[in-house]
């Protein structure tokens, strides 16, 4: 499926949502975030059916941030005031969409992710990348300010220190160092990483969805939680789980020593 800037495809039980702006490095601009709103409503019409995401870039690049070239609509964020009013308007629901996403997400880093690109690859539940890829809080280069969640996100994954070294000096954090920081979970060699991040995908779409949906609900929502609230948010996660089809088959092929075969329900 097209839309603008964006393709959709599916591989069995797998949504892959491509960013394809190959021109300007798959940059974000109003009409690519209209197209991922597009492509987030077609993965919604397949719920039953889509049971992971993968969001990756195409060509050479994942995301270089915000598009400020052009004209007309594609570039409202190419002043102070336009990028102000496109992060409520445009970015803000597309990444509080992915965070209520109903099923995991694998973001699959395969070049540079930069500025809000680097927000959106940090959106994985699982967090794959190229051996040559990098992350870059592009925004001091262009004297705005960090934004699309990353200051929430950031010192939640690798501390204040960190976060703030990156976003103060602009520098380019390689994949080898985003992984030893402990920012994503697995790099692989260039030609590896696609084959990689669907072996994955698929790993995650085979298993018991209802309850991997209440499992990044509830990593999402334990930053914001006092312990006793994070107690009460597993104790109604567990029912929900227990509840499923899903438990029953996982509890029964334990007991009688064969694989599980999870349908999401």
């Amino acid at each position: 499926m097209q839309f603008k800037h964006v393709t959709l495809d599916f591989d069995g039980a797998v949504a892959i949502l491509k960013l394809d702006h190959q021109e300007v490095m798959n940059a974000v601009s109003i009409d690519m975030l209209g197209g991922l709103g597009e492509a987030l409503d077609a993965i919604d019409d397949k719920r039953a059916e889509v049971r992971c995401l993968v969001i990756t870039g195409a060509g050479r690049a994942f995301c270089t941030g915000a598009n400020l070239q052009g004209r007309s609509n594609d570039n409202k964020m190419s002043s102070g005031k336009g990028a102000g009013a496109a992060l409520e308007t445009a970015f803000h629901p597309f990444l509080r969409r992915l965070r209520k996403l109903h099923c995991p997400i694998v973001t699959s880093v395969n070049g540079p992710a930069a500025g809000a690109g680097m927000s959106f690859a940090l959106m994985g539940d699982m967090i794959l990348c190229a051996r040559s890829s990098y992350f870059l809080q592009a925004f001091r280069r262009i004297g705005l300010v960090p934004d699309c969640g990353s200051t929430w996100i950031l010192p939640r994954l690798i501390g204040k220190a960190r976060s703030v070294e990156l976003s103060l000096l602009g520098e380019k954090l390689p994949a080898e160092k985003a992984l030893e920081w402990g920012l994503v979970n697995r790099v692989h060699d260039d030609a590896a990483l696609w084959d990689e991040t669907l072996k994955l995908a698929h790993e995650l779409a085979n298993g018991p969805t209802v309850a991997l949906a209440l499992i990044r609900k509830m990593y999402w929502d334990s930053p914001e939680n006092s312990f006793e609230q994070q107690l009460n948010l597993e104790f109604e996660s567990q029912r929900i789980a227990g509840s499923t089809d899903d438990f029953k088959e996982g509890v029964g092929a334990f007991l009688e020593k064969r694989p599980a075969k999870f349908k999401g329900k």
